[in-house]
């Protein structure tokens, strides 16, 4: 929200600076971005007014000028301009003027100098030339009562500031120079004048039909015909320099009146050629398969979700957002038809971004405005046009309006006992009717509970909280006392079982990866390619097209974060992500933390592509493959074991991937990337990369005790010759298998494979799998007889089971 300060200060001046101002509107919660002059400074520029101007002897495009600055003299100017003439006002630059900065970032200075063999006095100035504007058609026209001689900084307020203010959603009434003005009132006590207009006299009886369809969109509709205006008249000055100065375009006059009371009041009207309108209006719910061209020049599609306002042959605008081009106003306009209604926010929410643009009308709407005064500003609108663009002939008729359902106000009650235990400060009853009164909100008093009706502009309060936030708001934030707590600290302990995603994080940083953090709207591609998933959730308004979907994997993400170092010439890449994926899960019920219907867990990913260390003297260099990844997340789990199943996966190599289990339950993967992707993607080499869900690498075993033994260990070897589709887990799981049921399977510390081969000496369906064993006792020294009655035992279990055989 932007806004002049002198215009706020028509309806309410404060005996303070503007800094002060600035101080206290943020720390009132209207937080002030920025402060900004109208105009860059310049000095001894005033107003003037030419008197003659002949053509320059020596030069075919300019003219010599004399010109009235009010001294009693007439300067001689000479001037380029094409809109110069006798009679014009001008802004009049006079001899030792320093004007704002040019190109070179130097301030100009006039001085009294020859052109072309004729002695000049100074400069006529235009708007861009005064850094007022862009616009370059000629010199600045004034008013044929601008008073010669006066500064031109005062006589076009240029002394002025451009107040910037961030407001929360909920502070709608605060969009309109009165909202901000109601807030400065009750702040500061100083009284608040609201504008002041006369109300048209009615000299017609016309009345447009209107008939509202949809009460759960509009539930107030007020409108007026009004006859026989002059379109064509020139906005006044006053006019447009408030709307510049509050970030708005002048456009014609008849918008910019509707575009002026909109920042005044915080209502946003429309105004409808009469001429373009067939039969009466109706305010409904729009049809699937109807469209309307809009002011902006796009076709929209429409459908029931959307309001519009229809007459009997199309839509003419879609309600609370934008009008229709066709009944646009323009030069050649005599009539028209002026609007003002009530939507309902919840209406109003969202359709605009649906359609990827935003309107004025519609960030107020959505928020809530006003609904007990569409009247009153249908009036304050009709004074302004009948003012300006008002003709002998102008016929004004009545207001019409339509209510057909507005909110009903209930009373919220505020404790006083209970706004001093959140707010930390003693308050009375006193103090907080006095704030409610400075507020304007209406209450009765009953045994220290305030009953509070909130008015028709505001709609941000419905519970007690709401309330409390006012009082604390104008009570004054650096009021309340900075206070240590005098409630107990006590450190709660952590779970000793479980572990923070950031203690996650830390250790994969210690691991060589780095973290990135990509959003959770990805390509719809990357979802069927990664995730073979072609029904993802989709999203109703993406912010771009290529981020259309929510993420059911985190594998996109990390595919692109390659490329994107790729690209820039990074070879080597360790990245890791922990966020959360997206896909429908009919289980999954509504609650704090979740949505009906959508599953949203948190998963860890992490990728390595390119060479297994950085180029160095004492180590040969290799690309990072399968087993450098799979030992990464076995230190990650660690001391957890983890089990490694093949599996396919449409994002990784078929032969190159499994999954990763925890007791029997599948956790994530773990693979190589598809052939077809690292194609597809433009990658040389295939990078390696897992995915696991958080809550299980959130879980780790408690350290427990086991004693530590006195005597020597030993260790067997055992290399077993199998068939080439045994896996290696499935011959580790038949000996775990064995020491469980084994009494003496206890001596078994670890098992490593530690070699595997095919080839020479061996079929061409078999490999040969070798396997260390550490033994050790707690109690008593190994003997040879117990250590080869183990390793017989388990070498017939992997025979038994699989069919292996002793290496020879």
């Amino acid at each position: 929200m932007q806004f002049s300060e002198n215009w706020l200060r028509t309806m309410v001046d404060p005996k303070m600076t503007s800094d002060e101002l600035s101080h206290l509107l943020t720390m009132s919660g209207l937080e002030v971005e920025a402060v900004d002059a109208v105009a860059p400074p310049f000095s001894n520029v005033v107003v003037g007014l030419v008197r003659e101007m002949n053509k320059h002897p020596n030069a075919d495009r300019l003219n010599v000028c004399q010109v009235d600055v009010g001294t009693g003299t007439l300067l001689n100017i000479v001037c380029g301009a094409p809109n110069v003439r006798p009679g014009l006002k001008v802004v009049c630059a006079v001899a030792g003027a320093v004007l704002p900065p040019g190109a070179d970032g130097k301030p100009f200075e006039i001085k009294v100098g020859e052109l072309r063999g004729v002695e000049s006095q100074g400069m006529l100035c235009s708007a861009r030339e005064l850094k007022l504007s862009e616009e370059n058609a000629g010199l600045l026209e004034l008013p044929d009562d601008a008073p010669v001689g006066q500064n031109f900084r005062d006589y076009y307020a240029l002394n002025d500031l451009k107040f910037t203010i961030k407001l929360t959603p909920n502070k709608a009434d605060c969009l309109s120079v009165l909202g901000v003005a109601r807030e400065v009132s009750a702040l500061t006590g100083t009284p608040l004048l609201q504008p002041q207009f006369r109300a048209v006299a009615v000299n017609s009886s016309e009345v447009l039909p209107v008939t509202i369809s949809a009460p759960d969109l509009c539930g107030r509709f007020s409108g007026r015909v009004i006859r026989n205006l002059n379109a064509k008249a020139s906005t006044p000055d006053w006019i447009k320099q408030r709307l510049e100065r509050s970030g708005q375009r002048p456009v014609s006059v008849l918008v910019d009146i509707s575009n002026y009371v909109m920042l005044e009041l915080g209502r946003p009207s429309h105004v409808f050629d009469l001429a373009k309108i067939h039969g009466g209006l109706n305010v409904r719910w729009g049809k699937p398969g109807e469209s309307l061209k809009l002011l902006n020049g796009n076709t929209v599609a429409i459908d029931e979700w959307i309001g519009v306002i229809a007459d009997e042959r199309a839509i003419e605008s879609l309600a609370g957002i934008m009008g229709g081009d066709a009944t646009a106003v323009s030069d050649d306009t005599d009539s028209i038809y002026l609007e003002a209604a009530f939507w309902w926010p919840d209406a109003i929410q969202g359709r605009a971004r649906r359609f990827n643009f935003s309107t004025d009308a519609a960030h107020r709407f959505e928020r809530g405005v006003d609904f007990a005064t569409t009247v009153e500003h249908i009036e304050r609108i009709t004074s302004l046009i009948v003012e300006i663009c008002g003709t002998q002939q102008t016929q004004v008729g009545p207001v019409d309006d339509h209510i057909a359902k507005l909110p009903q106000r209930l009373p919220v009650a505020l404790r006083t006992a209970r706004a001093q235990k959140v707010i930390g400060v003693p308050l009375t009853d006193a103090v907080i009717a006095d704030i409610f009164t400075r507020l304007a909100l209406p209450f009765t008093l009953e045994e220290g509970v305030f009953h509070v009706t909130a008015p028709s502009y505001r709609f941000d309060i419905e519970i007690e909280e709401d309330l409390i936030e006012e009082v604390a708001r104008v009570y004054g934030f650096e009021h309340i006392p900075a206070l240590p707590p005098v409630a107990a600290s006590k450190m709660q302990i952590a779970p000793e079982n479980t572990r923070s995603l950031f203690a996650v994080r830390h250790q994969l940083a210690d691991l060589g990866f780095q973290e990135v953090v990509n959003m959770s709207f990805v390509d719809a591609a990357w979802e069927r390619d990664f995730s073979a998933n072609d029904d993802p959730v989709k999203l109703q308004n993406p912010i771009a097209s290529q981020m259309s979907v929510m993420r059911s994997s985190l594998i996109g993400g990390l595919i692109a974060n390659v490329r994107y170092n790729l690209n820039r010439k990074v070879g080597r890449v360790r990245l890791f992500e922990v966020g959360a994926i997206f896909r429908r899960d009919a289980a999954v019920a509504d609650g704090a933390l979740s949505v009906a219907g959508y599953a949203q867990p948190k998963r860890v990913a992490a990728l390595a592509y390119g060479p297994v260390v950085d180029e160095q003297w004492g180590q040969a260099g290799r690309a990072v493959d399968f087993f450098d990844v799979k030992a990464d997340l076995e230190a990650l789990f660690a001391p957890q074991a983890l089990r490694f199943v093949k599996a396919a996966h449409p994002a990784l190599h078929p032969g190159r991937s499994a999954n990763i289990e925890i007791d029997g339950q599948v956790i994530g993967f773990i693979g190589e990337l598809h052939p077809r992707w690292m194609q597809k993607y433009d990658l040389a080499q295939a990078p390696v990369l897992f995915e696991v869900d958080a809550v299980a690498l959130q879980q780790r075993s408690v350290p427990k005790y086991a004693e530590i033994s006195k005597f020597p260990g030993a260790s067997r070897d055992l290399a077993l010759v199998v068939k080439q589709g045994v896996p290696a887990q499935d011959l580790l799981d038949a000996f775990g298998a064995e020491i469980a049921a084994n009494p003496l399977g206890k001596i078994v510390q670890a098992i490593v494979l530690f070699d595997e081969y095919r080839g020479k000496g061996l079929e061409s369906d078999e490999k040969s799998l070798a396997f260390r064993f550490s033994l050790q006792d707690t109690q008593n020294t190994l003997q040879d007889d117990v250590v080869d009655a183990v390793m017989t035992a388990l070498t017939a279990a992997a025979v038994q089971k699989h069919n292996a055989k002793l290496r020879s």
